[in-house]
């Protein structure tokens, strides 16, 4: 029973990528045909961003894919590439000013790969979306976050959203409720800012972590349309349920709710105040749900505390407590310059195949495409996640993946100022304003 009802929720909620809009559509295709054994000795060159310290059950599934990928096409070798995600983001930059991008990568959607399909540096996917081996397998909407001019090019393989996770053990030892309003969650935040536990783990040096808490004050005060129109620039974030956002930022920070130092911390330095229990909270997408559920590295003893609750909603606002900030995670590039393009299509194609059932079972992850789980067991954090889902108002895709470079830049920035006080509230609403206008 329950595992149907998981099913059913896995189909529902993959369906609500609402900020993604229209229908996939393209020429029928055949789907590419594997690299007959006979062929010449190729290799595949592919760079991605799960190290094994990091993200070792995404680590481990890339691996198995490519064991499984050499062992079936014996003249195929894939030589990876692994960084972590900064590293990767401008190692990509570097790799494209000089066209010589891996044959295999990884990309975000919309306004993160605006720039390289306008400089023709991926290829277009849309042959192996079509074909016989991924026709309609994807989760309706996710691949257009991936498609500009009509053409896709690149294939997503997981779909995100970001709860804010507890541990559980830290809240029982303080008395503490999981909040369900903005002013219940400020008084979580008081409660350990006077014990020796962070209330909030953030590492804000790369910046996109600490927009996920201006995205849900946001949402949660002037409304998912609102923010949602203030980012494409049909609307403005000098709108005063986002000035009032912003402001609430810099309330938390006033009262002390993340660890110390946090806006010169990377993520995974913040991540790590979590994981060693020096944080009683952090707000990510997701694609940790492995180190909470999955991965054998992290003792059980920890996973067992970990929970996870919506964004509380807050007095006055016309944001929906069911509404999430997310979307389609990352997805596979074939760069248009590769030598051995056909050959990295045929790859990309079996690889985003065989990634979607091994992702929920052995990575615990949410995949991009359609997965039957009616008979897996799956860890009872991932199962809530799914439940919580059903509910879902809407999907806000984030706001860095949303804007165009120049803007997303000017964001990333005015968050990390945003949150040092360095900008008012009133500052950086201007400067987001003054981006999206350029409309660079």
């Amino acid at each position: 029973m329950l595992r149907n009802k998981i099913t059913r929720g896995l189909v529902l909620i993959f369906t609500l990528a609402l900020i993604l809009a229209g229908c996939g559509g393209a020429n029928e295709n055949n789907a590419l045909a594997p690299t007959d054994a006979s062929a010449k000795n190729v290799t595949i060159h592919m760079m991605h961003l799960w190290p094994a310290g990091l993200s070792a059950q995404q680590n481990k599934l890339v691996g198995q894919i490519i064991g499984e990928y050499e062992k079936e096409n014996p003249n195929i070798t894939i030589k990876q590439e692994v960084l972590e995600n900064e590293q990767y983001k401008n190692k990509l930059k570097v790799l494209s000013a000089s066209n010589d991008l891996p044959d295999v990568g990884i990309t975000w959607a919309a306004g993160f790969m605006e720039p390289y399909v306008k400089g023709g540096l991926f290829a277009p996917l849309d042959d192996i979306l079509n074909g016989a081996q991924l026709k309609d397998k994807f989760v309706k909407g996710t691949t257009e976050a991936f498609k500009i001019n009509d053409k896709t090019y690149a294939l997503p393989i997981e779909l995100n959203i970001s709860p804010i996770y507890y541990n559980k053990a830290i809240f029982t030892r303080y008395s503490l409720e999981v909040p369900t309003t903005y002013e219940e969650f400020k008084q979580v935040v008081k409660t350990l800012s006077h014990t020796s536990v962070a209330p909030i783990a953030l590492g804000n040096k790369d910046r996109w972590t600490g927009s996920l808490w201006y995205m849900y004050l946001a949402d949660r005060i002037a409304g998912s349309e609102t923010l949602k129109r203030a980012t494409d620039g049909t609307g403005s974030f000098d709108d005063s349920g986002l000035i009032r956002a912003a402001a609430e930022v810099q309330t938390l920070v006033n009262m002390n709710a993340f660890n110390r130092g946090f806006n010169g911390l990377s993520n995974d330095e913040g991540k790590s105040e979590f994981m060693d229990e020096k944080a009683a909270m952090y707000l990510t997408g997701t694609w940790e749900l492995p180190n909470f559920t999955t991965n054998p590295d992290i003792p059980q003893s920890f996973k067992d505390k970990v929970g996870f609750f919506k964004f509380p909603s807050v007095e006055g606002g016309i944001g929906n407590i069911n509404s999430w900030v997310g979307g389609p995670g990352v997805g596979l590039f074939v760069a248009e310059s590769s030598k051995v393009k056909e050959e990295a299509k045929a790859f990309v194609e079996y690889f985003v195949s065989k990634w979607g059932e091994a992702s929920v079972t052995t990575a615990g992850i949410i995949p991009a495409t359609k997965v039957d789980t009616s008979d897996t067991d799956l860890p009872q954090l991932y199962v809530d996640l799914l439940n919580e889902l059903n509910h879902a108002s809407s999907l806000t895709l984030y706001a860095d993946v949303q804007m165009k470079p120049n803007a997303a830049q000017v964001h990333l920035d005015m968050i990390q100022a945003l949150f040092g006080k360095a900008v008012t509230p009133e500052q950086f609403a201007a400067r987001h304003k003054e981006a999206i206008a350029k409309g660079i």
